[in-house]
């Protein structure tokens, strides 16, 4: 561990574990300086004090810290001329308010600023300087601790890493620390960095840009490189999220720091070598950048695409050290270019400069010139000498280079923040008020509200998140003839701008890799062509597919489709996949010889019906005939010939009318035929009911009453047909699901009610007639018509039961050949049944067609029966219907990251050594069971498993750990150890002549105890006297340390005794993260890792078909990273965790019982628990008492083969449970050794009282025990009488576990003393060496298990697979139904033997455990919101699309043509619409137009008949055979609207109405005009008239016309009317109408009509009371009123009509217009011409007496 470690986010466990050292050390309230003072690099006093950090060397000499003594300072390299420059920026900034009026009058402004050289370490060191002021003073200072601060506030530093951890130590003082630099999106929080703000803008607006950039060239496939800091980190994090929101894939994404070791950074270098990709995006700083570039220099690497950040991306200092143009056509951000005025001057006056150390400006002086001083100790050779008068301005470096002065100008807007809130706080005016105490929160406070303006008019503030606005500009890399690149800005990016208008690209010219002027391209995958689809690589990212062609039936016409589109239903796809044909269409034709058949065997029927028919009515007066009610007779007969007739409506294709007429046909038919012959049974029983005495029931059921019963049932059926076809009558069907290549064509039922209602209803006729009949069938007659109806029906209804499933059944054509049958089959049965046996009497037995064989011999009682079965009439209907917070107290878990701080310690620690003698610290820790030996073990154990809670104030000394809760486990573990150590002592073969002792501590579950006591048995720390004075080096107190049983104390332990060395062997810590040996060099363990574990419990959970499971865990390492492993192979397996809970064994138990909560709620009935055996039994003992039964639960080695938790499960919780544990094992021995507690009396008193107490449940008499009701102990009793945890040897896979790791050290042991028959006692040991033994060690027990330990410290992984299994007496039987071997190939790992498994509540059925169940054809998948992807619902297709599998993710929509069924699982085609002929409206319309036309035509006959006449004559007669005309074609024109819209008739329709209509109200405006101009020539001197004359008026009309065809011609030129399919109107229908082409040329034509009859109606209104007895201007007046009212209400009502009834009203007005103008101006006139004659005269048309004067 050297000062080179990154700064992790989360350390706060190992934060909180140096405030307790630091406050256990500080025994009296006085400050003492710890370690060396800290020196500023440049100072300068002042009345308010700054800080600055920067970094004025980049890198530092690395070494390698034992930590045997105090570490050396940090050693700094590698000049950096930016640190340099940063501080010149902030000297300036001071220097600039110093001699400022405006800003702090009066006050001056001193600073202190330090170097880090990168160090984070170091940052922190120097940042507690400037808080405390650790300059040189006397060695132990007795002033108070508490002081203000120092500074003020700290400028810096440049990079994020520093900063975090900086702002970490820091932010409880509230100093506010300004970064110009840092631009981690993580420093946002402000949770975690309260003091923390910045003027350059937060990472998360540059990465997300970042990603746009690189979506904007298309590059979807790139490479990623990132400074192994927080801010490549954090930074790279952001833009790989966003590049996945926008379809951009990452090859590679690797990480680099400037002090990685060569190879490192050659093995990147490599990955680039053999990478696809041809973008690199990176987020290095510039110092790391430079790294890379020079390595990448010496392979010329060209050819690739860079993107960047701003720490590089305008860096000129980049640019010269890229010799080879590697980085021509560069990309990326940069903060916008700035101007300061006097700063460049300033900053290259270095004279101030030589007021820091001599050394430093040596230094500075030495690099920047290039030279050397005489008494310079640099190893430099070959140098010029310096003189200490070189010219700065001669110099060209990164010094002299200003091409970062953005990045200047943010550290002087740091200071003037810092200034600004100074200023208003000392209320400063013309003075400041020097008054005021200053404290940093108060500063700090007012920093985050000021908003100012700086002297260049940029404007600055903060938001809530200490961040200033973020914006950016796009630099683009441009070499120049001379070899300097360019910075071009070629766009900017401003995240204050809506989303799609941030990223804003200049149009100028951009230059590429190897200066091409073409994008490159870089995309993992090339297009798939069409027909074909992407199908992702597995394993690879989502930009890396194949192309596979597209299966049957679906097409992709498109290149890079991601789905294969199904064809429409009426199609299919052709040989390519990329168009659909159409399908061959199949329904039952005439000409097919099934059609053909069923044809001829209708006809056949009919004509043997029409034969009968004949024969009835040839011999319709013989008895037979007469017997049998021939009225009925000649019915039924006729109904029989509908009922043949009416199959031959099934055959052919179907229709809309065959479709309703088959069914409702077949149904009135076939009921009307029914009744008649149950008409015909009925008069059979009265008969017969009539013949008793007093019987009058004939006259209730005579002739009349049998035809109204026959009409009755009848219409009972008319009625059900028709409010089928009403309500949703049957309609023509495409079946696409038959057959995948053709279309069925059939007839959709509409209301499968309706049909089943009709076949229900004649089935319930015909079991009725069926009933009396066979009734009836017995009565004493000769020709008993019973029996023939009662087998007719029999066979009727034999026939229709055996149709029902055979239709249901039947296949497209099939099932309406089957309909066809069934009615032909009955039809042929009644005909059969009922006629021929009486035409086989008529024709061939006529002696039996007599009256008296049809009355028999006797009985006259049946002389009525014959009169009565003369009529016969039924019909009948019966009407038919159809749902961690956990508390911070000492249960601390352990962090996986927090090696900054934990070095922060170790530092602090070794520099509190001020002489070289070791003091002891806090109280000391003494082993609970010791054994002195040659060599020792250490071991750590948990003989208790909770503690006492309490609350640490940290203003006093901490209590020490108060232990509770006895664990047998922990002493069985120990007895394990100590069996083992016992075993090595007496065996001649290992270790001969060396006696092992041990130390083994209690440390209770606890992982501060577990750090103390590895602390005092690697450094001895017994009771010894205070001060202890004898060196602090010296050999580690044991050899190697077994334990502990959790990951979580194994983590902190390893972590503080892995830099000694000293080997930590666990028998049960199972955490993957363990195996990390960077981390915990010196861990090892005799258990397999839970990577292998958890990743076995997902496929074991997979197995299963459980795909929806609950998860519970213990909240510590074991339990976190055991089922994050899980959760990760889960989600890769598709399976989903519903819940995911942890808990600790010292949670409260309202937490516990949150969880209880969360199981009751839960759907899953699965839970997976990764718990350890303690943790377990807490929550047992909670279930119980809620009685949580019926879950499968699946368990961990922890817990799952525990007797003791089994034994605790009173209510069967976990019967059936299923889990993995260690190979079951056996050591000879050693169970009766462990059950020998006497080596226990060893241990402290207090102890081994309360372990015997615990272990036999008794009390000794001075025990402090507060158990009550309990015998006394003898301390003779017996241990093998007891049954509980301790005697339990279910663990001894475990125990054998331990044995194992003691054997490995002493193997270990036995190699390094090169022990034969005795060992070489003068071998030094150390821990190390050992260690290394131990790791290629490979032995075999006595029991043969070979034992060997990986490269990560793990032993083989195999596990078995154990299932709890109920006995009869109640005691669980732990079964091994299989094993797991991960060494395996994958398909081969888990292997469950056929052995029967018991699952929960003891069933024998595998549980079913699905979020939800799958969803069926015509609905889809829809995610519930919240919740994992196995959750959905079944959402229904919406209308217009359907899905056609199950658990289909998507609904396809319908082809616009089509529309989705009821069910939503196919699509069937639209219903057409249009104004047709042949519906009522269209015909009523048509009738109109045809009625108008004759009108107008008679009208111009009449003229033209009296045409001489005065009133003709009179009216302008050419006018007016012109307007009738003109009304002609408009009446005419209203047929052009109706029909199916074809691309003439569009065009005609508009032009052909604009036109006439014009020409007919140029006729009407003539005829006004004449009106007008006819009265003003009578006036004296008036010559009007030979200005409009005939010649004029003709001319007017064909002009006001003219303009109209030209407005038409326009419009038919541009962009006339077309045919247009609409399916935006109706969803389930396609409106067929004309699209208008150009609106603006309909409403011209529109508004040209409107303005003529406008002017036409005002000309008329002026003229209506003119003198006249006839003045036409009346008539004109009245006619423009309506022609008028009609069009305007024509526009609103045109554009809100639907469809076709957009149509029908324009031609309503058509209509509605050319009949006000005919009525009104021409019926008035036919009036006088043909009933008023006398008033046809010129004198009555000129009136009595002169004309009034005007």
């Amino acid at each position: 561990m050297t000062s080179t470690q990154r700064w992790p986010e989360k350390g706060w466990a190992l934060l909180q574990l140096l405030l307790v050292v630091s406050f256990s050390q500080a025994e009296e309230p006085v400050c003492r300086r710890r370690g060396d003072p800290e020196n500023p690099q440049l100072s300068k006093d002042g009345d308010i004090m700054l800080g600055g950090v920067f970094s004025f060397h980049s890198s530092w000499k690395d070494r390698q810290d034992t930590y045997m003594h105090k570490p050396l300072p940090l050693q700094c390299t590698s000049f950096n001329f930016r640190g340099i420059q940063y501080a010149q920026a902030m000297l300036f900034a001071i220097k600039e308010i110093n001699n400022s009026t405006d800003l702090l009058p009066g006050i001056s402004l001193g600073y202190k600023i330090y170097d880090v050289c990168g160090s984070i370490s170091r940052g922190v060191r120097v940042a507690l300087a400037l808080a405390n002021g650790n300059e040189v003073v006397s060695a132990s200072s007795d002033a108070p601790c508490t002081r203000p601060a120092q500074v003020q506030a700290i400028m810096g530093e440049t990079s994020s890493s520093p900063c975090m951890a900086i702002s970490t130590v820091i932010g409880p003082f509230h100093i506010p620390l300004i970064s110009h630099f840092a631009t981690c999106a993580c420093l946002s929080d402000k949770t975690k960095y309260p003091s923390f703000l910045r003027t350059i803008p937060s990472d998360y607006y540059q990465s997300r840009a970042l990603a746009q950039l690189v979506k904007y060239f298309g590059w979807t496939w790139v490479g990623a490189i990132r400074s192994n800091n927080d801010y490549g980190n954090n930074g790279m994090a952001i833009f790989t999220e966003t590049a996945q929101q926008l379809d951009i894939c990452l090859e590679y994404s690797v990480s680099i720091f400037r002090t990685d070791p060569p190879e490192k950074i050659q093995m990147i270098v490599d990955i680039i070598k053999a990478s696809t990709s041809k973008v690199i995006v990176t987020f290095l700083s510039h110092m790391d950048f430079d790294i890379l570039i020079h390595e990448m220099s010496l392979h010329n690497l060209t050819g690739y695409q860079w993107v960047g950040t701003e720490a590089w991306i305008s860096d000129s200092q980049s640019a010269a050290m890229d010799k080879h143009h590697i980085l021509d056509g560069a990309i990326g951000l940069s903060i916008p270019k700035a101007h300061v005025s006097g700063m460049r001057e300033f900053m290259l006056d270095v004279k101030p400069l030589n007021s820091s150390s001599n050394e430093f400006f040596t230094e500075f002086w030495e690099t920047l010139f290039n030279c050397k001083f005489k008494q310079s100790k640099s190893s430099a050779v070959n140098q010029r000498e310096c003189t200490g008068h070189e010219d700065v301005t001669r110099v060209k470096n990164s010094f002299t280079d200003m091409s970062l002065m953005p990045i200047f100008y943010n550290v002087y807007k740091g200071v003037y923040a810092v200034a600004h809130a100074l200023h208003n706080i000392l209320s400063c005016n013309k003075t400041c008020n020097n008054k005021v105490q200053l404290d940093p929160f108060t500063i700090l406070q007012h920093i985050k509200k000021i908003q100012f303006k700086t002297k260049e008019g940029d404007e600055v503030y903060f938001n809530e998140n200490g961040d200033p606005a973020a914006k950016y500009e796009i630099i683009n890399w441009q070499p120049s003839e001379n070899g300097i690149v360019d910075f071009v800005t070629v766009g900017l990016y401003d995240t204050s701008l809506p989303a799609d208008k941030q990223l804003n690209l200049q149009n100028k010219s951009l230059f590429w890799a190897q200066n091409s002027q073409h994008v490159p391209r870089s995309v993992c995958s090339e297009k798939c062509p069409p027909g074909t689809r992407k199908v992702l690589q597995k394993g690879k990212p989502v930009c890396c597919y194949d192309c596979l062609r597209c299966a049957e039936g679906e097409i992709s016409n498109i290149t890079d489709s991601i789905t294969c589109e199904r064809c429409d239903p009426e199609f299919w796809s052709n040989e390519r996949r990329d168009a659909c044909v159409k399908k061959e269409a199949e329904f039952l034709s005439y000409e097919e010889i099934m059609g053909a058949l069923l044809t001829a065997a209708s006809l056949f029927g009919t004509c043997m019906t029409a034969v009968v028919a004949f024969i009835f009515f040839r011999y319709r007066q013989t008895p037979i005939v007469r017997a049998n009610n021939s009225e009925l007779s000649f019915l039924l007969l006729f109904s029989l010939t509908l009922c043949f007739l009416c199959s031959l409506t099934f055959i052919g294709r179907p229709s809309e009318w065959s479709c309703m007429l088959r069914h409702t046909a077949f149904g009135i038919t076939f009921v009307l035929c029914i009744s008649c012959v149950l008409g015909k049974t009925i008069v059979v029983l009265m008969a017969f009911r009539a013949t008793l005495p007093g019987s009058n029931v004939m006259k209730w059921f005579g002739p009349v009453q049998q035809k109204l019963s026959v009409l009755g049932f009848t219409l009972i059926q008319v009625l059900i047909c028709i409010l089928w076809l009403t309500i949703s009558p049957p309609f023509p069907f495409k079946n696409f699901k038959d057959f995948k290549d053709k279309i069925i064509f059939e007839c959709a039922l509409g209301s499968a009610v309706g049909f089943w209602a009709v076949l229900g209803y004649i089935g319930l006729l015909a079991m009725l007639c069926f009933i009396l009949a066979f009734l009836a069938r017995k009565l004493p007659d000769n020709f008993n018509e019973a029996k023939f109806i009662t087998f007719s029906m029999l066979i009727f209804c034999a026939v229709w039961l055996t149709f029902i499933p055979a239709y249901v059944s039947s296949p497209g054509k099939f099932s309406v050949a089957v309909e066809i049958f069934a009615i032909l089959a009955s039809s042929f049965g009644l005909l059969i049944c009922i006629f021929i046996p009486k035409c086989y009497i008529i024709l061939l037995k006529p002696d039996k067609n007599t009256k008296k064989n049809m009355m028999g011999k006797g009985a006259p009682v049946y002389k009525y029966q014959l009169k009565l079965l003369i009529y016969i009439k039924v019909h009948v209907m019966l009407p038919s219907s159809l749902a961690l917070l956990d508390s911070m107290m000492s249960t601390q878990r352990w962090p996986e990251q927090g090696w900054a701080l934990l070095q922060l310690l170790l530092v602090a620690s070794f520099s509190q050594a001020e002489e070289l003698v070791c003091r002891r610290r806090g109280n000391p820790e003494n082993p609970q069971l010791s054994k002195d030996g040659d060599i020792i073990l250490g071991g750590i154990f948990s003989f208790h498993s909770s503690w006492k809670e309490r609350q640490d104030t940290y203003m006093h000394k901490p209590l020490p750990l108060q232990c509770t809760s006895l664990n047998f486990r922990g002493f069985q573990f120990a007895q394990a150890m100590l069996f083992a150590i016992e075993e090595i002592n007496n065996s001649t073969d290992v270790l001969p002549g060396i006696s092992l002792g041990y130390k083994l501590y209690d440390i209770c579950g606890s992982l501060a105890r577990g750090v103390r006591v590895a602390l005092a048995l690697a450094n001895g720390n017994e009771m010894v006297s205070a001060p202890f004075k004898a060196p602090c080096t010296r050999p580690a107190q044991v050899q190697a340390i077994m334990g502990e049983t959790s990951s979580s104390p194994c983590m902190a332990i390893s972590t503080v005794i892995g830099p000694f060395h000293i080997p930590l062997i666990s028998h049960f810590a199972t955490c993957a993260c363990l195996s990390d040996k960077t981390k915990y060099p010196s861990f090892l363990r005799t258990i397999p890792s839970d990577y292998y574990q958890s990743r076995a419990l997902a496929q074991l959970v997979k197995h299963f078909g459980w795909t929806w499971v609950g998860a519970i865990r213990t909240n510590d390492d074991y339990g976190n990273n055991g089922m994050a492993t899980f959760t990760e192979t889960a989600q890769q397996l598709g399976i989903c965790l519903e819940y995911s809970v942890a808990f600790f064994r010292t949670d409260p138990p309202d937490k516990i019982q949150k969880i209880v909560d969360i199981i009751k709620a839960s759907t899953s009935k699965v839970i997976v628990a990764f718990l350890s055996h303690m943790d377990m039994d807490v929550l047992i003992h909670t279930l119980s008492h809620h009685n949580l039964t019926g879950y499968q639960w699946v368990g961990s080695e922890s817990w799952i083969f525990d007797s003791h938790t089994a034994e605790m499960d009173k209510h069967h919780i976990l019967d059936g449970a299923i889990g993995l544990f260690i190979p079951k094992a056996h050591v000879s021995g050693m169970r009766e050794f462990m059950l020998d507690v006497k080596p226990f009396n060893s241990s402290s008193k207090e102890l081994f009282t309360e372990f015997w107490e615990t272990l036999f449940s008794c009390k000794f008499k001075q025990s402090k025990s507060s158990a009550g009701n309990q015998r006394e102990c003898t301390g003779h009793e017996d241990v093998t009488g007891v049954h509980n945890s301790f005697t339990d040897m279910s663990l001894m896979p475990i125990f054998n576990n331990v044995y194992k790791g003691v054997y490995a050290v002493a193997h270990a042991l036995h190699s390094i003393l090169s022990c034969n028959k005795t060992c070489n006692n003068k071998v030094q040991l150390d821990p190390f060496t050992i260690l290394q033994h131990i790791r290629k060690i490979k032995f075999k027990t006595k029991e043969g298990d070979e034992v060997y330990f990986n490269e990560n410290g793990d032993p083989p992984a195999k596990y078995e697979i154990i299932n709890w299994q109920p006995t009869e007496n109640g005691i669980v039987d732990f079964v091994i139904v299989g094993l797991h071997d991960a060494s395996l190939q994958p398909d081969k790992q888990l292997n469950l033997q056929n052995k029967s498994l018991i699952w929960a509540q003891n069933s024998q059925q595998v549980p079913l455990s699905v979020c939800s169940e799958k969803c069926p054809p015509g609905t889809r998948k829809v995610l519930q919101k919240g919740k994992p992807v196995c959750c959905y619902d079944c959402l229904r297709c919406a209308e217009g699309e359907i899905s056609n599998t199950t658990d289909s993710i998507t609904c396809v929509r319908c082809d616009p043509e089509f529309w989705s069924n009821e069910r939503r699982d196919a699509c069937v085609k639209k219903e057409a619409e249009f104004l047709s002929y042949e519906e009522i409206m269209g015909a009523l319309l048509t009738a109109a137009s045809l009625f108008g036309t004759c009108m107008t035509a008679v009208v111009a006959f009449i003229f033209f008949r009296f045409r001489q006449t005065p009133i003709v004559r009179a009216n302008n007669s050419e006018l007016s055979f012109l307007l009738l005309f003109s009304l002609s074609l408009c009446f005419l024109c209203s047929l052009t609207f109706i029909g199916r819209p074809s691309e003439w008739s569009c065009m005609l329709r508009h032009t052909a109405f604009g036109i006439t209509f014009v020409l007919c109200i140029s006729c009407v405006l003539g005829k006004t005009i004449v009106v007008l101009m006819a009265f003003r020539a009578t006036l004296p001197g008036s010559n009007m008239m030979k200005w409009f004359g005939p010649v004029q008026q003709k001319l007017s009309v064909l002009g006001f016309t003219l303009i109209q065809v030209l407005i038409c011609i326009l419009w038919l030129t541009i962009s006339p009317p077309f045919p247009l399919k609409n399916f935006k109107e109706f969803k389930n229908k396609i409106i067929l109408e004309c699209a208008l082409g150009s609106a603006v040329g309909f409403w011209a034509v529109l508004g040209y009509i409107g303005l003529l009859p406008m002017l036409c109606f005002s000309l008329a209104f002026l003229a209506r009371k003119l003198p006249d007895n006839f003045n036409e201007a009346k008539f004109i007046t009245f006619s423009m009123l309506i022609f008028c009212a009609v069009w305007i209400t024509f526009i609103p009502a045109y554009v809100s009509s639907p469809g076709k009834f957009s149509v029908a009203v324009e031609i309503f007005a058509i209509l509605a217009s050319s009949f006000g103008l005919l009525i009104c101006i021409f019926i008035p006139k036919c009036y006088i011409i043909l009933l008023k004659p006398e008033k046809n005269t010129k004198k009555n048309m000129m009136g009595k007496g002169a004309p009034k004067p005007f």
